[in-house]
């Protein structure tokens, strides 16, 4: 289980001739084993930069992070991924020179069969013939790129496994795939545990959890049945608020 308690995170704006801002407020909440969770919320709210703290890319202010009862709060990005999380970026990297195959067995940290390598990319809905022995570079869309690199997250099998906004950069066909491969991978949770940072609908609808961030701070917590009844109120009325703007302008 992951544990984060009382979690702060502030930018230092001094340089800039700007007073030090606070993204992450006093966050504290458990991420249980075996859940597909979403943390969702507006732009600005915080998302991404508490994913990056849960990986140790950032580091917080103040506050703990818990894996299983051990404080990882100093561990770096390293450590970190061999206590088992893996972190998948809004932007995958591009790897001039590394074949697709080679990303899989680095990630997987020993030697697997070219049909084991294969099976990853299956898994992720790629033709692995068309694909095992691609480079990682810029040929590659960016729908491409995202299964490639979700697939190497499937090979590290890490006990949490964040993606900060998958649906980043890739067309409507590509993310459709994505929602496939995301059903797949809850079915498929035993001692795994899934986060997703997104305001996709077709994400969260198929969560375990919802967590609802605003402004830094932990807005809700529950249930998908529980809290996206209420998100998808707001955002409908929204639309209806803006569709009503826009005939009075017409």
């Amino acid at each position: 289980m992951l544990e984060l308690k009382n979690l702060s995170f502030r930018v230092d704006r001094e340089e800039a001739g700007e007073e030090e801002r606070e993204i992450i407020r006093d966050i504290s909440l458990k991420i249980p084993d075996r859940t597909f969770t979403v943390i969702t919320g507006p732009n600005g709210g915080g998302k991404s930069t508490l994913a990056k703290l849960i990986m140790g890319i950032e580091k917080p202010a103040k506050g703990q992070i818990l894996l299983d009862g051990e404080d990882i709060t100093a561990l770096d990005v390293t450590e970190r991924a061999r206590k088992g999380i893996g972190f998948a970026f809004q932007q995958p990297v591009r790897f001039k020179g590394i074949r697709v195959s080679d990303l899989i067995r680095l990630s997987a940290g020993k030697r697997l069969s070219m049909t084991e390598a294969c099976n990853y990319l299956a898994a992720v809905g790629l033709c692995a013939r068309d694909y095992i022995d691609r480079e990682v570079n810029s040929n590659l869309s960016g729908g491409e790129l995202k299964r490639i690199e979700i697939a190497t997250v499937l090979a590290k099998g890490s006990r949490l496994s964040i993606f900060d906004e998958p649906e980043a950069g890739i067309d409507l066909w590509s993310f459709q795939n994505l929602i496939g491969v995301f059903r797949d991978m809850r079915k498929k949770i035993q001692d795994s545990s899934i986060l997703i940072i997104s305001h996709q609908e077709r994400i969260l609808e198929i969560a375990d959890e919802i967590i609802v961030l605003k402004d830094g701070s932990l807005a809700e917590k529950g249930p998908r049945e529980e809290v996206l009844p209420g998100l998808i109120g707001t955002s409908s009325a929204v639309r209806e608020c803006k569709m009503a703007e826009g005939g009075g302008a017409s």
